[in-house]
């Protein structure tokens, strides 16, 4: 029994018998037009269709259209090339705005003053060590710039002309202790003069000494050049009081004043090269 049972010939025997059951429960399952292996797949597979079929009518409706990384990439180059464009357009539209105002200012001033001649200048150099503001001009002799020229802004005084070359000048601001300015108070005229003192200078400030203790100088008063001495034109705007203190060494009193002038931001200034008055040493 043994031996026939590992006989080739019982080996046909269950293959065959196999095969015939296997086609027996095929047939049965064909009965309702559907294989069992299109059964078993249905089953199993039907889940990731319907999610797959879901995904798909959800993404159709969406107005996002996925783009390839090379275009995403072009655009994104488009996109900070007109940024780029937008800025430089903002950068020129505010140094048009700049332009517009110091030379409204400065015709203005014109008109007021016919006797002053001018020379446009750009400032070209600071010395960031220099606590007092000193810069340089790219105007020089050549231009008709001297020495003891004031340099304005507007209508504002800035400084005066410290030294000069053939192209170029030297420019020391009203915030150098040297520099002395006569002055007055507009509205209670009272005369001075408007200088600094380092420890002022720091702080951004210069003062106009030597007042009457009984002075009406108040916050808020503006003082300008005198013209007394033949340097500075009058009527230029020096700055605004900020405080009224008494005098450290005697019983006068001193008024602190704040520049009308930023000089860390001017990039433009006028040489006043002449006017009626001036003094001509």
């Amino acid at each position: 029994m043994i031996r026939f049972l590992k006989s080739t010939a019982f080996r046909i025997f269950a293959i065959a018998f196999a095969a015939l059951l296997a086609g027996s429960v095929i047939a049965v399952a064909s009965r309702g037009g559907v294989s069992l292996l299109n059964r078993v797949t249905a089953v199993v597979f039907s889940p990731a269709s319907r999610a797959a079929t879901a995904a798909a009518s959800y993404f159709s409706k969406l107005p996002v259209s996925f783009k390839s990384s090379s275009a995403l990439a072009s655009e994104n180059a488009k996109l900070k090339e007109e940024i780029d464009s937008l800025k430089e357009q903002l950068v020129d539209y505010e140094q048009a705005k700049h332009k517009n105002i110091f030379y409204q200012e400065f015709l203005e001033l014109k008109e007021e003053h016919e006797d002053y001649e001018f020379a446009e200048a750009a400032i070209i150099g600071r010395d960031a060590a220099d606590r007092f503001e000193s810069f340089t001009l790219n105007k020089g002799t050549l231009s008709g710039i001297k020495v003891n020229d004031p340099v304005i802004y507007g209508k504002y005084l800035v400084g005066v002309v410290a030294s000069a070359t053939e192209t170029q000048c030297t420019v020391n601001t009203i915030m150098n202790p040297n520099i002395n300015v006569s002055a007055y108070e507009v509205r209670t005229r009272d005369l001075g003069f408007v200088t600094t003192t380092v420890a002022l200078a720091e702080d951004g400030y210069c003062h106009m000494p030597g007042l009457a203790a009984t002075t009406a100088v108040t916050v808020g008063g503006i003082v300008c050049t005198s013209g007394v001495g033949g340097i500075y034109p009058r009527d230029l705007i020096i700055g605004n009081v900020i405080d009224v203190a008494d005098g450290t060494v005697d019983i006068s009193a001193s008024a602190i004043i704040k520049p009308g002038v930023d000089f860390s931001q001017i990039t433009d200034v006028f040489i006043i090269t002449d006017f009626n008055g001036r003094n001509s040493k």
